[in-house]
């Protein structure tokens, strides 16, 4: 099968675009045809080896999370799919970016019926990332105030969407040139971060999601009332962290050292933080499914790109300038 993947760290330059085996298959797993693919920062910072030292992976490694496609193939112990159905996921195994992939049963979803495959494949990882951090963590109730950082970008467009679906009011963070987009996603309260610190404007909330990280997340302390939580996809990891990637003994000793400041300050103010390290889940995609079917979760796709321009995707994604999610075709 043609696959994108690596045999070590490196740049975009560095990717492969070549054949590679189709991924084996265990009783409870289930092969995918992918049809299509989604570009994530993520992939990148993978690519680089910035999780190397607590994440390691075997190369050659094929790269991405999101995917949507056809079941063509289920293990023995697989009741939940049938061959032929439309499907999609967040990676738990094998790469996305592939011809085929595969993934544990519990992982995937059908996919919503009334979009693309492209468009199935933009919301695995920001659905779930949005889900597990408003509705797991947060339990965001309707009534409470949210404030939601990037709200242009792909995370932030779907947990816009899911805080007004939970009934919160939202706040987000964007560039001028974004203001009426987030709008139209949901946001009551926008703030043009290049020219007003939202430190300034914003009080007395109850739920900050962080995707920036640094001094972002230290300011953000400030807009929360007391029991409050901050919950950070870019900040530091915790314990938990430590705990969901199976660390060894040192890493569990010095991973919550890497948070200690940022949660110091949280439990001075009465706050909580948590570090998000977002799981795949097969469930919690259902009914995401089900939000994106009756009209609450809308995708928000910017390019897309054939199989063969996974370079080029790569590079416009590193830019930063997406607006939503970049895909790719993978077949039809």
């Amino acid at each position: 099968m043609k696959a994108a993947y690596i045999n070590h760290y490196g740049k975009i330059h560095d990717i492969q675009l070549d054949e590679q085996p189709q991924p084996s298959m265990t009783e409870n797993t289930v092969l995918v045809q992918v049809h299509a693919a989604s570009i994530n920062p993520l992939d990148l910072r993978v690519l680089e080896g910035e999780f190397k030292a607590i994440i390691p992976v075997k190369f050659p490694f094929i790269l991405g999370n999101d995917f949507a496609g056809v079941v063509v193939q289920i293990g023995s112990k697989v009741t939940q799919f049938k061959i032929g159905d439309e499907v999609y996921a967040k990676t738990d195994m094998n790469g996305a970016f592939a011809e085929y992939t595969v993934v544990e049963q519990s992982s995937l979803a059908l996919k919503p019926q009334n979009i693309s495959m492209q468009q199935a494949a933009s919301l695995p990882l920001v659905s779930l990332t949005a889900w597990q951090a408003l509705v797991e963590i947060a339990k965001v109730k309707s009534g409470q105030k949210v404030l939601i950082h990037a709200g242009s970008g792909g995370v932030g467009s779907i947990a816009i969407q899911l805080a007004k679906h939970l009934g919160a009011t939202v706040a987000t963070t964007t560039s001028g040139k974004n203001i009426g987009w987030v709008r139209e996603l949901g946001a009551d309260i926008i703030i043009d971060y290049k020219t007003t610190d939202f430190e300034q404007e914003l009080k007395d909330y109850d739920v900050v999601f962080d995707t920036q990280g640094g001094k972002v997340l230290e300011k953000s302390v400030n807009v929360l009332k007391r029991n409050g939580r901050i919950i950070s996809i870019s900040g530091p990891p915790d314990k938990a962290f430590a705990k969901a990637i199976n660390a060894n003994w040192l890493l569990k000793f010095i991973i919550p050292l890497l948070s200690l400041s940022i949660r110091n300050k949280a439990k001075k103010r009465g706050l909580t933080y948590s570090f998000l390290f977002m799981q795949p889940n097969g469930q919690q995609l259902s009914q995401i499914s089900n939000l994106v079917e009756i009209g609450k979760i809308k995708p928000v796709l910017d390019t897309e790109y054939d199989f063969s321009k996974i370079k080029e995707a790569l590079e416009y994604v590193n830019t930063g300038r997406a607006k939503g999610k970049v895909i790719l075709k993978i077949s039809e």
